[in-house]
């Protein structure tokens, strides 16, 4: 069995300073801090080409920084061979945008791969009750397990990269653009499932979105990447308070106040 990295008492579970990525001449991150507390769902936001993905590639150990320190459940993540962190890595889930499932091999098959990597001892049988029962946490009817990723609509396929990230039973989950493309009442639905997984399983969600509901409906705190750096982290009305332009016009351009709108009615128990 891999040993599980056991987070050190007091310690934030993600700390990056310094983070510097860069291609070509390019220059995404100079500099870049950003500390995620424990328990929260952090959202990530950010113009175009600000690197939020490239970010969560750097925590992840997918991208490695020209420069700067990434502390993942208190062990160094850069600089350091994958196998060496083999204890972290079996600790974070990851949705990636569009889902990246397998095309060849069915939901239930691909929620058992990273438990066929990382637990290959686990009796085949187990491993296929353990990828049912994540199919069934991620929101999807009994019968997606056996089907294909071309079988299913693009909500269910984001579900499905849910349940495979979930697999492992992790700490940390990490989600790119988990609402991109979903119509409205679908990205409600995730949004509540996601917050419901978090309080359930005590996770510490990383989360990038463009999407303004789910920034107020169930992030604790946002952070603002521009610049080249994480310019602010709060909360909402924190940041609303923020004379950076870009916040100013993210926060409270005509998009903006109406997700503020819809939140502050569901807050005071409208719902007509």
């Amino acid at each position: 069995m891999v040993p599980r990295a056991i987070l050190p008492e007091g310690e934030a579970p993600i700390v990056v300073k310094g983070l510097v990525n860069r291609f070509g001449d390019f220059t995404v991150h100079d500099g870049l801090d950003l500390t995620v507390n424990s328990g929260e769902i952090i959202g990530v936001v950010g113009g175009s080409g600000t690197g939020k993905s490239v970010l969560m590639r750097s925590i992840i150990g997918l991208q490695e920084p020209k420069a700067g320190d990434v502390h993942v459940l208190g062990r160094e993540i850069t600089g350091v061979d994958p196998d060496e962190n083999i204890g972290v890595r079996c600790q974070w889930g990851v949705l990636f945008q569009g889902g990246a499932l397998f095309s060849t091999l069915t939901v239930g098959e691909n929620v058992e791969v990273p438990l066929k990597q990382f637990y290959p001892e686990i009796d085949p049988s187990l491993r296929r009750d353990i990828a049912r029962y994540k199919v069934q946490m991620s929101g999807l009817p009994e019968d997606a397990i056996a089907k294909f990723p071309s079988e299913l609509s693009g909500g269910m396929k984001k579900r499905a990269g849910l349940a495979r990230a979930l697999a492992l039973d992790p700490k940390l989950l990490f989600l790119d653009e988990p609402t991109a493309g979903l119509d409205p009442i679908g990205a409600a639905k995730f949004d509540r499932l996601t917050k419901e997984l978090k309080e359930t399983l005590g996770l510490t969600v990383f989360l990038i979105t463009h999407d303004l509901d789910t920034l107020y409906e169930i992030c604790d705190r946002v952070a603002v990447i521009a610049d080249k750096q994480v310019i602010a982290v709060g909360t909402i009305p924190e940041l609303l308070e923020s004379e950076h332009p870009w916040i100013h016009d993210y926060f409270n351009g005509p998009r903006g106040r109406a997700a503020r709108d819809t939140h502050d009615r569901g807050e005071m128990g409208f719902h007509g």
